[in-house]
């Protein structure tokens, strides 16, 4: 079982950035992805991203993206989240940019725990109050608190 609050950090979270495409938006949310993680490389972390994308945008919708993969050399899961001032195209299927992105990386044996963790925060972004309040977010600790009050993610 895992608290979406355990598996991030303030300092993988940072609110209300400006960037102009969705590359660049990758290529920050690597290197969110990256901190801390003395075994990952933003790099590597931006190609598996970047090949997902490939394979079909990640956006949700409602101004949603959920980019994600699998990786060697993490134990855990990770997220990393950005917040947008104004929205990037992300191609996404109601056609709306993306100014909230959390990005999720997961062990590379775990594909049933990243297919669970991917679908409760797809269950999350559901919720207006829950987008809202990240949306709103001026400070990484006012999305800790968010993700705090979220309920917890069952992966056993």
């Amino acid at each position: 079982m895992y608290q979406i609050s355990s598996l991030t950090t303030e300092q993988s979270i940072h609110c209300k950035q400006q960037y102009s495409s969705k590359k660049r938006v990758l290529e920050a949310i690597s290197e969110l992805l990256a901190e801390g993680q003395k075994r990952l490389s933003p790099n590597k972390i931006f190609e598996i991203l970047l090949n997902r994308e490939r394979l079909g945008s990640t956006a949700l919708g409602k101004g949603i993206a959920l980019p994600h993969g699998r990786i060697e050399n993490i134990e855990k899961p990770i997220i990393a989240i950005l917040t947008l001032e104004n929205g990037v195209d992300f191609e996404a299927p109601d056609e709306q940019p993306v100014d909230i992105i959390f990005a999720l990386l997961v062990p590379i044996e775990c594909n049933e725990k990243h297919l669970q963790l991917l679908a409760a925060l797809a269950s999350l972004f559901n919720e207006s109050d829950f987008r809202e309040k990240i949306r709103g977010a001026s400070e990484p600790i006012d999305i800790i608190k968010t993700l705090e009050s979220a309920d917890k993610i069952d992966t056993n």
